[in-house]
Formats: C-alpha cells, sequence, structure tokens
C-alpha cells in the first residue's frame, strides 16, 4: 500500500530515511522524479555538482530504504554526488541554501548531520574510511552496516585498491557499491576504467582483454595464478572478462553488475547482502546526468556547473565582453609555446577541462596524457619524462596537488628535475568550500629545496612565468587564482623574467605594501585611495615567494612600514619569508604586519564574500594601510 495521497509531493513528507520504509515501488520511483527536480532547480540558482548527484538518486533511495542509516554507515567518496543523500537526511527545508555562505555544504559534513558518516571532498577515500569503521564497529561489539560507495573514476586511484587489498585480507564486513558510469569529471582513462565497460563486443572487446590480462598480469602474488585458474576451463571464457573475476581476487563477494536506475533491482540486491558477512562489491551502472538532458549529452560540463537556466542548461547571458580565464589562457600558452618547443609534455589527472589542456591534447596528443584520478602517478610520471629530456608541465588544481606531496619532494625536488607544476585554483575557490580551497600551497611548496615559487599578478604575467619556467633547470611552481583574469593587454612576445626578482609598480614614502599573485592589483587600488587622503604607499609585486628577492630587505628599510598581502594562510607563506628575510639580513628597524587567510578551514561561500570578510579586497587592505600608517603618525 501506498503512503501517499494523490496530489501530495511525497519529498515533502520525507524528513529521514525512516520515511522511505513504507513507500510502493511505484511511489519510490516517483520520488526520484521529485528528488530530480529539486536537484535540478536548486544547483540551476546556487551552481554545484549537478551530473553526479542527478545519476545516483535511485541508488541512494534504495541505500536508505535497506539500511539504516545513521546506525549503517553511508561514506559517499568524494561526496559530490550526495545532493539526494542530503535532501532524505533531513535537510530538504535548507536545501536552497546548498553551497551558499553559512547554508549547507556541497559535501558531507559531519558537523552538518550525524547522517554524513565521513567528512569527503577529495576521491578514492571512501572504501578505507569505511575499512576503518568496520574495524572499529567489530572492537565494540557492533554488528551495522557499513557501505563504502565509490564511483569508477575513483577506482583509478591507487588508495582505492589499497584498501580493497587490506579489506580482503582481512576479510573485514564491509560493502563497497561500485557507481559505473564511465565519467569522473572527464571521461575515464585507463586500463581499468575500460574493463568496467559493459560494451563488451567486437574490436572494444578484444582491447578489453589486452587491458584486462595486462592489469591482472600485474597484481602482486595473485596475478598469474589467476590467469593460469581461468585458462584451464573453456567455459570460462566469459567469465573471465567481466569485473567479477578481479573483485574476487581481492576476496570480495561480487554482485551485479547491476541496473542503476531500478530501484527494484538496487533493493533486492541489497537486501541480498544484509546476511552476508565479510566483504562485498555491488556494481551499479548508472548515466551521470541521468533525467537531464543537458547534463546527460554534455555530463563533463555539467559535473561542476555555475547557475544555468534550466530549459535549455545554458548559462545566463552576459551583455559585456567576456574575459577570458586564467586557465583559459594557460592552456592557450601551453598551445602557443608547444609549437616551438618539442620537448613541451602536458599531463593532468582527470582534467583536461578544467585545467585548460582540451586544445593542447587535441594538437599534440603524443606529447599529452590524462593519467586520471592519480595524481601521485601523474607527478612521478612527469618526473620520469624530465629525466629523459622533455619539459613536463602538471596542471593540477592548488587542492589536489596535496595529494601528491610526497611525490614532489621525493620524485621531483631531490633529483631537482625540471618538472613545472601550473598550480590552477590558488587560494579561495568559493562554494566548494574548505576540501577545496588552495590557500596552503605557497606555505608548503616553499619549504621544498630546489623548488621556484612564483604567482602572476595578472594573466600576462602568466604567460611570462610559463615561458621562464620552461628555461629554468630546476622544478617550477607557478600559483594562479580561479576565474577571469583581468582582461590586460596580451604581450605577443615572451620575456624571460629574472628568478627571485621582485617588481616596484608604485613608489612610497610611508607604508610599502608587499602583494602576491591575486592581491596585487587590490593592493593598488588601495594606495591610489590612500594617495588622494594625503598618504604615499608604494607597491611592489613580489612574484616569487621563492626565492624571494633580497632587495626587498633594503627597500622596507628605507620605508620602515611593510604590510604583506596574500590569499594563503599566514603560517609560512610570504608574509613568513619576509620576516625570515628580514632575520637573515639583520633588520630590526621595521614595522610589520601580514594580511592573509587564519589559521583555520575556509568555509564554502562565495569568492568576492570570503576575501571581504578576510580583509582580501580592496576594503580591506585599504583599512588595515590606513591604521597601520596612522598608528605610527601617533608613535
Amino acid at each position: 500500500m501506498s503512503n501517499s495521497k494523490t496530489n501530495d509531493s511525497l519529498l515533502e513528507n520525507i524528513n529521514s530515511p525512516a520515511d522511505l520504509k513504507g513507500l510502493s515501488i511505484r511511489d519510490l520511483e516517483g520520488l526520484a522524479n521529485e528528488i530530480r527536480q529539486k536537484i535540478i532547480e536548486t544547483v540551476s540558482r546556487t551552481g554545484g555538482h549537478l551530473a553526479p548527484s542527478l545519476g545516483v538518486v535511485e541508488l541512494t533511495i534504495a541505500l536508505h530504504y535497506v539500511f539504516n542509516a545513521p546506525e549503517d554507515k553511508i561514506i559517499w567518496d568524494v561526496g559530490h554526488q550526495a545532493y539526494a543523500h542530503k535532501l532524505i537526511t533531513g535537510r530538504r527545508d535548507r536545501f536552497h541554501t546548498l553551497r551558499t555562505y553559512g547554508g549547507i555544504s556541497g559535501f558531507p559534513k559531519r558537523e552538518e548531520s550525524h547522517y554524513d558518516s565521513f567528512d569527503t571532498g577529495h576521491s578514492s577515500t571512501s572504501i578505507s574510511a569505511g575499512l576503518g569503521i568496520s574495524t572499529a564497529k567489530g572492537l565494540k561489539g557492533e554488528k551495522s552496516k557499513v557501505i563504502s560507495v565509490i564511483g569508477d573514476g575513483s577506482m583509478t586511484a591507487g588508495m582505492a585498491f589499497e584498501g580493497l587489498n587490506q579489506a580482503g585480507h582481512h576479510e573485514k564486513d564491509l560493502i563497497v557499491v561500485l557507481n559505473d558510469n564511465a565519467m569522473s569529471i572527464s571521461p575515464n582513462v585507463g586500463s581499468f576504467s575500460s574493463f568496467l565497460s559493459r560494451k563488451m563486443t567486437g574490436r572494444r572487446f578484444v582491447n578489453l582483454k589486452k587491458d584486462l590480462e595486462g592489469f591482472i598480469k600485474s597484481l602482486p602474488g595473485v596475478g598469474e595464478n589467476i590467469l593460469s585458474l581461468v585458462r584451464k576451463s573453456e567455459d570460462s571464457f566469459i567469465t573471465f572478462f567481466t569485473p567479477g573475476m578481479l573483485f574476487e581476487a581481492f576476496k570480495f563477494k561480487y554482485i551485479g553488475p547491476i541496473r542503476g536506475h531500478r530501484i527494484d533491482r538496487l533493493i533486492e540486491a541489497f537486501n541480498n547482502t544484509l546476511h552476508l558477512e565479510g566483504p562485498v562489491l555491488v556494481h551499479v551502472l548508472t548515466k551521470k546526468g541521468k533525467g537531464y538532458e543537458p547534463a546527460e549529452k554534455d555530463p563533463a560540463h555539467f559535473h561542476g556547473v555555475g547557475s544555468f537556466e534550466i530549459p535549455t542548461g545554458s548559462t545566463p547571458k552576459d551583455r559585456t565582453k567576456p574575459l577570458p580565464s586564467y586557465t583559459e589562457i594557460f592552456g592557450n600558452t601551453m598551445v602557443d609555446l608547444a609549437r616551438t618547443n618539442k620537448k613541451l609534455f602536458a599531463v593532468t589527472a582527470a582534467m583536461p577541462e578544467g585545467t585548460g589542456l582540451s586544445k593542447f591534447a587535441e594538437q599534440y596528443p603524443e606529447r599529452f596524457m590524462d593519467t586520471g584520478i592519480a595524481e601521485q602517478h601523474a607527478v612521478t610520471f612527469a618526473a620520469g619524462l624530465a629525466t629523459e629530456g622533455f619539459r613536463p608541465v602538471v596542471a593540477i588544481y592548488s587542492t589536489f596537488l596535496q595529494r601528491a606531496f610526497d611525490q614532489v619532494i621525493h620524485d621531483v625536488c631531490l633529483p631537482n628535475l625540471p618538472v613545472i607544476f601550473a598550480i590552477d585554483r590558488g587560494g579561495l575557490v568559493g562554494e566548494d568550500g574548505p576540501t577545496h580551497h588552495g590557500h596552503f600551497d605557497i606555505t608548503y611548496l616553499r619549504s621544498l629545496p630546489n623548488m621556484t615559487v612564483m604567482a602572476p599578478k595578472d594573466e600576462n604575467e602568466l604567460r611570462q612565468m610559463l615561458y621562464t619556467a620552461l628555461k629554468h633547470p630546476g622544478p617550477v611552481a607557478i600559483r594562479y587564482p580561479r576565474g577571469k583574469g583581468l582582461g590586460v593587454p596580451i604581450d605577443t612576445k615572451y620575456q624571460e623574467i629574472p628568478i627571485g626578482q621582485s617588481e616596484t609598480l608604485r613608489e612610497g614614502k610611508d607604508l610599502l605594501i608587499l602583494a602576491l599573485g591575486s592581491m596585487v592589483y587590490p593592493s593598488m587600488e588601495a594606495a591610489a585611495n590612500l594617495e588622494k587622503e594625503g598618504l604615499s604607499v608604494g607597491v611592489v609585486n613580489c612574484r616569487f615567494v621563492k626565492p624571494i628577492d633580497p632587495g626587498l630587505g633594503e627597500l622596507s628599510t628605507s620605508i620602515g612600514r611593510v604590510l604583506v598581502v596574500e590569499e594563503n594562510i599566514r603560517q609560512g607563506g610570504l608574509g613568513g619569508a619576509v620576516l625570515e628575510l628580514f632575520s637573515d639580513l639583520g633588520i630590526v628597524n621595521v614595522h610589520m604586519r601580514r594580511i592573509g587567510l587564519p589559521d583555520k578551514f575556509v568555509e564554502h561561500g562565495a569568492s568576492p564574500l570570503l576575501r571581504e570578510i578576510y580583509g582580501l579586497d580592496t576594503t580591506g587592505i585599504l583599512k588595515e594601510a590606513r591604521d597601520f600608517c596612522q598608528q605610527g603618525q601617533k608613535q
């Protein structure tokens, strides 16, 4: 019997997963349609991860229908597909605040709801986290279930296989749901992704066979045994080339593949896991962007999208001439430089569109590599290229480079290899929040021997820095912000910037502002406003955090009052570098203040709003500079 009424909204009556239990399959299907509509309507206003969440609506409903959260723990890998989960678990009335300042997060967050079992935002963590939770439950004598939901794109990362290997070895109770939609952000790459393909005919099947055989041979300790076993049986041919054999090699009971948009089939499959002990993998086939035609046609674009018009999926029209983004400038510059530099090689980790390398990939496919969601591999792969005389550029978001910190140290900096890191999304990135802000990179990169760290003040300087980096014999990191450039004129001729040399943009007598990257132009505006108030303020575009220009010491001493401005945490950033420079030079007669981000994980919200809150806009710099100068006049 249905609990719904003819004209009532099903979603309006869902305040917790318990409210799903009495619904019929037909009502659950109707609920799925309502959830999709709610997600589309909300994301069209707030922006967000649309296609991933649309693809798992039925899966989410089935999970909460069969299992008993929050006693049973559901862990969403990455978490950008958790919008339906949020709607079902008591956040329907706040869903309109998604990704807005003070509103609900775009990712699972334990402090937001007890239904969120693990804080996520980066990929491939769910199996390891689930295994940890399951182990803890076993020690406490609890019998509830632990379910890790992971996408096929996330399964390309080594961490996921480390978790599978450990869970299978210890035979822990853990249910892994593999959400297979043949996409991560961009279309998946690699042998494993091909292995999970459902179209096993013709040439594709032959290629799959080769990919799988090579992959299984590489499995330490079990690969050759598996191949030997299946070759003994003529009847095992088809079974061998299905995903089940791989996961059973890790001692997982394999169920599937299941049609991921059939709620009845999903419920049946999950019910079948309830009596099973040990590790289980349920393979679910879904369509990314399901139920919204523009997202189905272009799931990469709608993976993470800003506001859009629902009927067409297009963004609101802006009558002003659009400015190119830093990402676009980077991508175009790479294509331009590759025409004459035959050793230039581009590397990305599952984000050719997001990092601006799509054009490069089209024009120079032999000098392009998308490693999939495997940042550690991407960095060390680039290091290998560099040992053979190539000049690899690893284009990566700041937040994701953190995942390969060890490789940056040991495989690039230690042997002093000329690998260039093009670090997109440096600083505050906005609505994706604390898991995606890139405000640690200056601090951790400038601590590394042999590393050169620079940040451009505008898109033209980004081009010159990339050209400069290709001339430098060691590791270089170029850090630039998310979003549009400033519309400055672009020099067609490249000029090498002397390593470690800053640029004085404005002379001053009362105060010296040392600014980096995205903070240079706001500092210039603040200085111009202060001049109208009778204050003489100089501005320096530091350009380099490491090596830092030693000439800043003498310049600072001549003025006596220095304000450092950076879009990075204050600990160990540009301000720290300046203080260290003063100490090394024995400078003691300079008063100094720092504007940067505090010692915390910055919340989600629009980037302009966050910069205003933390004093990293023209108004904030103006206020701090004015107060600093007035304080000096009183002394």
